[in-house]
């Protein structure tokens, strides 16, 4: 029944662990898509190679990411899991997909743009051709929506226009346009605890609550999070350090608990440190199931391995099937096997 779905795509790149804007803004949702699409989701070291990683602490990263995602939900049984590097066809796709990408379109991307001028010591082809490598990721499985964020806009609308191009420099609809995949009003945008922005891991220190935290340490940084005066007229609008704080209640609180603060919020008698505290025993209760999980996945790692391996399995199947297709448009079958 798995081919009459769309398939879904979405990778991470395992640079730092998950918090909670990456699972209410993201994998909450993918939990929610494994039951009525077909979904693969990976971990994308490959794409970590442009910025020189330490190898070991590469793939301790992997290790982490894999079992974080696991923890979270993500179900090996439902959704292809896999490793990016474990899936070769996709370097070979982005071999081939290099031929289609122009220079000019190359550099005019946002990111590479961004990339030189923060690192200009580092402008390595990796980063020109970051795009090819997001669009074979894609197209490797011929992926009907893909879950991106604003800034990889620009990436998944070149990866349209490289399926294009194939399509037509071939005389055939191989790939379909992959689309931004719309979770309409369910998509969430969590607020970091620096007052302003969202919650990220490379923001700055005490922004990001991460899902394998210890309990003292959010603790710690609730209590540190930006506020701002106490109302001094009933119902006034709420500053944004507060609505911030309004909205991780959101998240990981009782309608009876936010109530509660809203009312007192509402008739001026607010006091900050109770909000804060109960926010922070709410995430640690919402967190505590999840920490245990990876701690546990983590200890195992045969039973991580055979679950990479298994996603491997299932990720070159599908690959292959676009590998040889191309190929043999390309032609580059070969005569001899």
């Amino acid at each position: 029944y798995f081919r009459t779905m769309e398939k879904v795509l979405s990778g991470i790149r395992p640079t730092g662990y998950l918090h909670l804007g990456n699972y209410f803004g993201a994998v909450k949702n993918f939990l929610a898509l494994q039951d009525n699409h077909e979904c693969f989701f990976f971990v994308a070291n490959l794409h970590a190679l442009t910025t020189h990683p330490d190898p070991l602490s590469l793939s301790s990263s992997v290790k982490s990411v894999l079992a974080e995602y696991l923890a979270c939900g993500l179900d090996p049984e439902k959704s292809t899991i896999y490793i990016q590097s474990d899936v070769p066809e996709i370097s070979e796709l982005y071999t081939l997909l290099n031929s289609l990408a122009y220079k000019g379109e190359l550099e005019k991307c946002t990111s590479f743009k961004e990339k030189i001028r923060k690192h200009e010591e580092n402008i390595n082809a990796g980063l020109l051709t970051y795009p090819v490598l997001m669009a074979a990721d894609i197209l490797i499985h011929r992926a009907h929506k893909v879950p991106v964020g604003k800034d990889q806009e620009q990436h998944l609308e070149m990866t349209r226009n490289f399926a294009v191009r194939f399509n037509h420099r071939y005389g055939v609809d191989f790939f379909p346009e992959p689309q931004a995949f719309n979770f309409s009003q369910q998509l969430v945008k969590v607020p970091g605890l620096d007052g302003s922005g969202k919650m990220g891991k490379s923001e700055a220190e005490g922004n990001a609550l991460f899902l394998r935290e210890s309990n003292e340490s959010i603790i710690n940084k609730i209590k540190k999070a930006k506020t701002a005066p106490s109302p001094t007229e009933p119902n006034s609008v709420k500053p944004i350090e507060i609505e911030n704080l309004f909205m991780l209640m959101g998240l990981v609180s009782s309608k009876e608990t936010i109530q509660y603060f809203e009312d007192k919020y509402n008739d001026c008698s607010i006091q900050y440190g109770p909000l804060k505290m109960q926010l922070a025993e709410d995430i640690v209760k919402f967190a505590l199931p999840i920490k245990e999980k990876i701690v546990d996945l983590e200890k195992n790692t045969d039973l991580l391995g055979k679950i990479a391996k298994l996603g491997a399995e299932k990720a070159r199947e599908s690959a292959n099937e676009t590998i040889k297709g191309v190929k043999n448009l390309m032609g580059l079958k070969s005569i001899w096997l």
